[in-house]
């Protein structure tokens, strides 16, 4: 049979635990081998120790002075906002009525909104981002045009049809009937094909009626395997319209949880504006933040308080939120993150902001083992990091003395120039054209 290992030496970083709260959190060999069969990782460690029982005709691929890391994880984005990302708006309710409904309209067209899924996969492996929890519209056509994209790359992708039955305009509202009998087909179509998995996506509370979110919570409770994504407490103004829409629920995340959508696999985007009970019940059923720190300085909306969550025990990701969001790349999404944390009083090393990005959220979507870090037998998606990609990050890297200095370095002066290359599930799908 034909030799399908293959080999590829750089500096090598994985995570096994959170650096906030282990000593032993990470992996990393300056001169290491990540061995791939298959489309998984055979093994990941010293090159030294690893190359020499390699079979022979191996291929090497040498990224040596580069960075070799599990893709980066972005688990609360929308591709039907690629096209409006930087529009300008007062808020986060105007910048939905004057952009985003209308913007989303055309994914009526199934031709549009195959194109648009192209641009946004390529711009994520650009990026190097292997994996996302993406909102697609209220369109069916547009979660099968995204699916499809997704799955002609080999990419693991979690996605789902928006329900919205009301306080939005006519054309892209639904029913609570037709949203559920929607989502339950594309969830027959797609869960769990190939690399596909669904997730049951109201848009937001005050978007959908309780007929429609009641008819949420028992589709989570039928396919119990499937994500449940949407948003939570992202501005005050949109914190009051629910008080106001339902009255009778202790809070905004007491409305999903009243559903039964507080479980493993819900990932709730932003959780600014939570109280301790809020974040007691999160960490309780396994429930994750999608902390998005572009989008929420761009509208406005306010700060993640890092250090009330910890001591909650939620299960913490980092997340883009484009077009909310003003970058697709994790390494800005991590620039501002350091930033939204001094300003709350807290501290975000280095080590902690890439783990956010890889095994942290993993683990909030419940595939440790499968995407996330190099343990053997995980899927081989990996990213090719240049501390020499700019000058300034050349300049800045070559006087680094720490692992620490050069992972901060690479997240508050890196971006997409960064990322030399992308694989997915061990075959190349993204490499750095240079100028």
């Amino acid at each position: 049979m034909p030799n399908t290992l293959q080999a590829y030496r750089g500096s090598l970083l994985h995570f096994l635990a959170d650096p906030a709260f282990s000593a032993q959190s990470h992996v990393w060999h300056e001169d290491g081998l990540l061995i791939v069969a298959d489309g998984k990782v055979q093994a990941a460690g010293d090159y030294a120790t690893l190359h020499a029982a390699l079979p022979p005709g191996t291929e090497l691929h040498d990224y040596s002075g580069k960075l070799l890391m599990p893709g980066f994880i972005d688990t609360h984005v929308h591709y039907p906002q690629t096209d409006m990302i930087a529009s300008p708006a007062e808020g986060l309710l105007p910048w939905l009525e004057t952009y985003t409904f209308p913007t989303e309209r055309q994914f009526e067209d199934p031709s549009h909104a195959a194109g648009v899924a192209d641009f946004f996969l390529d711009e994520l492996l650009r990026c190097g981002t292997t994996t996302a929890m993406v909102y697609c519209t209220v369109h069916p056509q547009s979660v099968d045009a995204f699916f499809a994209a997704s799955e002609q790359r080999g990419l693991r992708m979690v996605a789902g049809k928006v329900m919205m039955d009301r306080n939005c305009p006519d054309f892209l509202r639904d029913t609570a009937e037709s949203s559920a009998r929607d989502t339950e087909a594309l969830i027959q179509r797609w869960h769990k094909r190939g690399r596909a998995l669904y997730a049951i996506t109201p848009r937001f509370a005050p978007t959908s009626t309780e007929a429609q979110l009641q008819l949420a919570g028992e589709l989570a409770s039928s396919y119990p395997d499937t994500y449940i994504q949407t948003h939570v407490s992202e501005n005050e103004a949109e914190c009051a319209w629910v008080r106001e829409l339902f009255p009778n629920s202790r809070s905004y995340i007491d409305v999903y949880d009243s559903y039964g959508m507080l479980r493993p696999r819900a990932m709730y985007g932003h959780c600014i504006w939570l109280n301790e009970r809020d974040r007691a019940r999160m960490a309780e059923t396994q429930s994750a933040a999608a902390i998005c720190p572009t989008s929420n300085l761009f509208l406005g909306s306010g700060l993640f308080d890092f250090e009330r969550a910890d001591q909650a025990g939620v299960l913490l990701s980092l997340a883009t939120d484009v077009g909310g969001g003003t970058s697709f790349s994790m390494l800005q999404t991590m620039n501002e993150a350091y930033k939204v944390a001094r300003l709350k009083g807290s501290y975000l090393p280095a080590l902690r902001m890439f783990y956010l990005a890889t095994l942290g959220a993993a683990r909030s979507m419940q595939l440790e083992g499968t995407i996330g870090n190099f343990a053997v037998g995980a899927e081989a998606d990996f990213i090719v990091l240049d501390p020499q990609a700019t000058p300034l990050l050349q300049r800045r890297t070559a006087r680094g003395v720490s692992l620490e200095e050069l992972l901060f370095a690479l997240a508050l002066l890196g971006d997409d120039r960064a990322v030399a290359a992308t694989y997915s599930a061990g075959r190349q799908v993204h490499a750095r054209v240079m100028t």
